[in-house]
């Protein structure tokens, strides 16, 4: 018998125990008795089986569906200029750094609001990794990030003016190129049983159409978030049954070649989406609000939230992704969809972190109350 060498932590030694006092215990009941989240459950299990001390993860199979996120995973370097930005010098700074990423951002989001998250990614084998896994675990399930050695883990540089604005913005995403439709098919046990996949275009072309014909065969909600206008060129030509699309209106605008100046010239945009026979679509407008619409109900604007003092803009989108994704799972009509993701894009603005430190499901439905 192969002599294991690997030691176990206070947790995964009590976790194991448990497991080898029932072994058909849920990660429910694991995680009432630990006093941990799910998905941290999930990551002390994973942790077992790649140590040898678990043959088998049949027993832990969700008991609920999961929601999905495909995507980027980056670490997020964020400078402040102090003072007034001058260009060819240095200019003074203070800096941070968080794990970031559209869909780590969505997913964190969606794990606070408490629902059952599974974060599927590609990453390097680095520090950059462990910051990003270490944030990460309490709200998602990181067993099925794929780590490449030689690779760099994703990473975001954002440097803010002193109002809180992104002046520049750096991306190092070579890393999602890496996830293929070779690397999507490894994981389709999964998939099949999840609540709806939220896939980021920041994943490569082939990836989203393999995706969407995945998501059309198996009747299963597929959500696409736009993450720039560059890569909006990454969209499938046929979108015909994607259930949603959530983009701005700089990558709108960019998609089409149309300008958009007005909500009439929105709610347009609207109708060009729906018209590719996706089946439901918000085009956000920053400081503008946002346009929602389907064929069924029609098309909606809904106002922003005026924020007297914006803290960080990183990570407002991704609230709002998040949000009305949640919104949309507990059967929320367009318009209060709508306001759940305006409420917590506000909200977030006003937080100095990516995702706002005191979110839960139901903090977000009493602020949706004070709103209306």
């Amino acid at each position: 018998m192969k002599k294991r060498i690997s030691l176990l932590s206070e947790k995964e030694q009590t976790v194991l125990k448990l497991i080898k006092k029932d072994p058909f215990i849920s990660q429910q009941q694991l995680a009432s008795e630990l006093e941990l989240s799910r998905p941290s459950i999930a990551n002390i299990i994973s942790g077992l089986v790649k140590k040898g001390y678990i043959k088998g993860k049949a027993y832990i199979l969700n008991e609920v569906q999961p929601v999905v996120c495909i995507g980027g995973a980056n670490l997020d370097r964020k400078f402040y200029i102090d003072g007034e930005t001058t260009l060819g010098t240095s200019n003074p700074v203070h800096s941070s750094q968080n794990a970031g990423g559209v869909a780590r951002n969505i997913g964190e989001n969606l794990g606070r609001l408490g629902e059952e998250v599974i974060l599927l990614t590609a990453s390097g084998m680095d520090a950059e990794w462990s910051i990003i896994e270490k944030a990460s675990s309490s709200f998602m399930n990181l067993e099925y990030v794929t780590h490449f050695t030689g690779e760099s883990t994703g990473s975001y540089t954002a440097v803010l003016d002193n109002s809180g604005e992104l002046f520049i913005a750096l991306a190092d995403m070579d890393i999602y190129d890496l996830i293929k439709p070779e690397l999507i098919e490894q994981h389709i046990p999964l998939l099949s049983q999840s609540k709806c996949l939220m896939v980021d275009l920041n994943c490569p072309k082939d990836t989203l159409e393999y995706l969407c014909e995945f998501a059309r065969g198996k009747e299963i909600p597929l959500i696409f978030v736009a993450v720039s206008s560059p890569k909006m060129d990454r969209l499938p030509e046929n979108l015909a049954g994607l259930t949603w699309l959530i983009t701005n209106r700089d990558e709108t605008s960019s998609y089409f070649s149309m300008n958009i100046t007005n909500s009439k010239d929105l709610e347009q945009a609207v109708d060009k989406w729906l018209e590719k026979g996706i089946k439901n679509v918000v085009i956000t407008n920053g400081k503008h609000g946002v346009s929602i619409g389907n064929k069924n109900e029609g098309i909606f604007h809904i106002p922003s939230i005026e924020v007297s003092k914006v803290e960080d803009v990183t990570g407002a989108g991704d609230a709002f992704s998040s949000a009305a994704i949640h919104a949309w799972l507990n059967g929320k009509s367009l318009t209060e969809i709508a306001k759940a993701g305006v409420i917590n894009a506000a909200k977030t603005l006003q937080s100095a972190y990516t995702v706002r430190q005191d979110l839960h499901a139901e903090q977000l439905y009493k602020d949706m109350e004070e709103l209306s």
